[in-house]
């Protein structure tokens, strides 16, 4: 039977699947977050940069309202990239738009810093319209001040998201806490084998985002995951959701319509040659392909990104 939790190296436990915010429209998010966890989510994931925490917390705060305790909802958010200095003043800001007093899970964003000085609190650009990046940030001395969180109370673990192996094995190097979760995009067609293996080895939860594949979710469309839709009577939703349980990975399905929300919590048991299927698609198929990529113009140890290539604001 498929679980309804994981545990992290911290104790805690985790939802099993969880309801992401990232690129859910302004107006929209706090009734999607309420209706979220009335219909039974328990974990809600969003970012300082989706510029929608305040919505998330109206829509906590009308669930906790109607009776929903706040020890069993799980909550992240992450420290944006212009923060990467200032690691409190960034969780702070998340915390007084949330409306909480802590958060269970922080993560650094990405390895990168932003001028925290630029002309733009979250997305500082150049004349030139490129990123204002600090070629200098040490990622490594973001998760020493990540750590010193751990001590305030205001968050009950630590993690990070969009890091690639070999920024996890630099991190590690010199870690004291070992990050709690790694968030990444991860599906089918960008299973990211190296990196889930690496963090599975070192007890590093993998947490994906972009479950579906990307806006419109193209995966949908996929031909296995439509066979194994047919077969089951269910969704292609269930089935990738389904597909990323069993192989212990917590996805983050993002909707705002209340049937869809529903829908997404339904988790069946798939058989092993299904589960198959969809592990080795890209090497059957060698249809691989990332859908976010940072628009920094620096590599972050993907083997499949290349350089120059844009994406939308927020990730």
């Amino acid at each position: 039977m498929a679980p309804a939790s994981f545990k992290l190296n911290t104790g805690q436990e985790i939802p099993a699947v969880g309801f992401g915010t990232w690129q859910a429209q302004k107006g929209e998010v706090e009734k999607a977050v309420e209706i979220a966890l009335k219909s039974g989510y328990k974990l809600i994931d969003t970012a300082y940069c989706y510029d929608n925490e305040h919505e998330v917390g109206k829509g906590l705060q009308a669930a906790f309202d109607s009776g929903i305790k706040r020890e069993d909802i799980f909550v992240i958010t992450k420290l944006w990239n212009s923060y990467s200095t200032r690691a409190e003043v960034g969780l702070d800001k998340s915390l007084k738009a949330l409306g909480l007093d802590y958060v269970d899970l922080y993560l650094v964003h990405w390895p990168i810093g932003v001028n925290p000085n630029g002309n733009d609190d979250k997305f500082p650009k150049l004349p030139d319209g490129s990123r204002d990046v600090l070629w200098d940030h040490d990622h490594v001395e973001t998760w020493r001040s990540m750590e010193r969180l751990l001590e305030t109370g205001k968050t009950k673990a630590i993690g990070v998201s969009n890091y690639s192996k070999p920024y996890l094995e630099q991190l590690l190097k010199h870690a004291k806490v070992i990050p709690a979760m790694n968030q990444i995009e991860n599906h089918p067609q960008l299973p990211q084998q190296e990196v889930v293996d690496f963090a599975n080895q070192k007890g590093i939860h993998i947490a994906a985002y972009s479950p579906f594949g990307s806006t419109g979710s193209p995966l949908f469309q996929n031909e296995h995951v439509q066979r194994i839709a047919q077969q089951n009577g269910v969704s292609p939703a269930t089935v990738l959701l389904s597909w990323h349980v069993a192989r212990g990975t917590t996805p983050l399905a993002k909707s705002v319509t209340k049937s869809r929300i529903e829908e997404n919590l339904k988790i069946i048991d798939l058989n092993s040659e299904d589960v198959k299927a969809l592990d080795n698609y890209v090497a059957n198929s060698g249809d691989q392909k990332r859908y976010v990529y940072p628009p920094y113009g620096v590599k972050l140890g993907f083997p499949d990104q290349p350089d120059g290539r844009s994406m939308p604001n927020g990730v």
